[in-house]
């Protein structure tokens, strides 16, 4: 924990030198980030599970309280107003008293009512406001341009993506929740289970409830594995077991882990060999990667390496791997990005921006489904998650036209039950390395 404290005294540092100098290029004082407020099920007496605004549990590991307030100038110790009321009907947070809590000015707040006489002295005409509920910070008094100015937003995003040591700690500790779950969720699938229990076994051994994991675990067994975001879950095992595909996470003080395997049941069957194949394609990837290198260029090396595994088992014949590339001929194989960045959000803020001004680089046309096109830099976390899968309504339309004699259709429909193939690691850009979180877990 006394190392934990010492990052955390830096990264506030990085936070306050950020927000000095995006309120001077925007002319303001301050910025004030909400929490959040619940959202009420219509027609209901109860609420929607919370999930807190990144922007502010960037500042403070408080993830589940709502209605609490962080005022920022980049100089002055920040003002944390933290919503702990007198309440018997619910569980009600005391006021932190964590090793980070000696960094921020705290402020109990009894009351929602009371939040108007509270912020009245520190909002003007130059205060931002970052958060949901823009009718609440306008009955506030904050300026409607400066309600969520992109501008300022631009600023905060494109810094993001420089991860400081408190984040990548953070970030490390979610892996090893995540490690004991994706371990968890392979043995529960290898002794038989269905998709619901093989998730409730990822849950228990992360100690997450299915509201707390960054985004809804996919466990996909056979054909499933082909529906890229699957979440209905199975109460019931199938008659036969072929493959299983776990993409699922974990979250450690706001910062998320996303990790994804994906393993064949069959011992002796071109799928098993064909995952393994895979495996190694994107360990090869990772072992190219740099710093000073566009995203871009390892997305399309990735299709080179699908077209390499297209020739291999014979899916794919009597056209070369180059034309296989620039014909579009993997995409249907790979219909996603190579992967994201990784961080406050599962989809971290700023993949296309390419400067603090919110400059934007699109996805090629080709690729539509990128998630980042940025030149990758020491700090930034990135996942590596390429795919193999077979799927119906992406290879249909490729029966038709030049290239349709080509595809082996027969051994497509012999892969179908598979559903498909997805491997993803975390890593870390350093200057002369990459850090493979996922893997040095020995997660395999």
């Amino acid at each position: 924990m006394e190392k934990l404290l010492s990052l955390y005294q830096e990264h506030i540092k990085t936070l306050q030198n950020r927000t000095r100098d995006a309120l001077s290029r925007h002319h303001l004082d301050s910025v004030l980030i909400h929490s959040g407020e619940p959202i009420r099920i219509f027609l209901d007496d109860s609420d929607y599970p919370f999930k807190v605004n990144a922007h502010f549990k960037a500042w403070v590991p408080v993830t589940d309280v709502p209605h609490c307030w962080l005022l920022a100038d980049g100089v002055n110790k920040p003002k944390l107003w933290f919503y702990s009321p007198v309440d018997y009907w619910h569980s009600v947070e005391a006021l932190p008293s964590s090793y980070w809590a000696h960094e921020i000015e705290l402020i109990h707040l009894k009351n929602v009512d009371d939040l108007q006489k509270e912020l009245a002295p520190y909002i003007n005409k130059n205060t931002a406001y970052i958060g949901p509920n823009t009718q609440r910070a306008e009955s506030l008094g904050v300026s409607i341009e400066n309600i969520n100015n992109q501008s300022l937003l631009n600023y905060y995003h494109y810094y993001r993506a420089y991860k400081t040591g408190y984040e990548l700690a953070c970030m490390r500790e979610a892996q090893k929740m995540a490690v004991n779950g994706h371990i968890a969720a392979r043995e529960a699938f290898q002794a038989g289970l269905s998709e619901f229990d093989i998730n409730m076994a990822y849950l228990m051994a992360t100690g997450h409830r299915d509201t707390d994991v960054p985004y809804g675990n996919i466990v996909a067994l056979n054909e499933h594995a082909a529906v890229l975001h699957y979440t209905k879950l199975d109460h019931e095992s199938p008659d036969e077991y072929r493959s299983f595909l776990i993409d699922a996470g974990a979250e450690y003080n706001g910062y998320a882990a996303d990790i994804t395997r994906t393993y064949s049941a069959k011992e002796n069957h071109e799928f098993t060999s064909l995952v393994k194949d895979m495996n190694d394609a994107q360990q090869a990837l990772i072992a190219t990667m740099k710093a000073g290198v566009r995203y871009t260029e390892y997305h399309v090396q990735m299709h080179q390496r699908i077209a390499g595994l297209l020739n291999k088992y014979g899916i794919v014949k009597g056209v070369s791997e180059e034309e296989m590339v620039s014909a579009g001929l993997t995409t249907p194989f790979l219909p996603h990005g190579l992967g994201h960045a990784l961080g406050l959000q599962v989809h971290d803020a700023a993949g296309f921006m390419q400067d603090d001004k919110g400059t934007h680089l699109a996805a090629p046309a080709m690729y539509p489904f990128l998630r980042c096109t940025r030149i990758i830099e020491p700090g930034m976390v990135l996942t590596i998650e390429p795919g193999f899968y077979f799927i119906d309504s992406l290879l249909a339309p490729w029966k038709e036209g030049k290239y349709g004699t080509h595809f082996n259709w027969k051994l497509i429909e012999h892969f179908k039950p598979f559903g498909g193939i997805r491997i993803e690691d975390n890593i870390i850009i350093h200057d002369n390395k990459i850090e493979n979180m996922t893997r040095d877990l020995h997660l395999a």
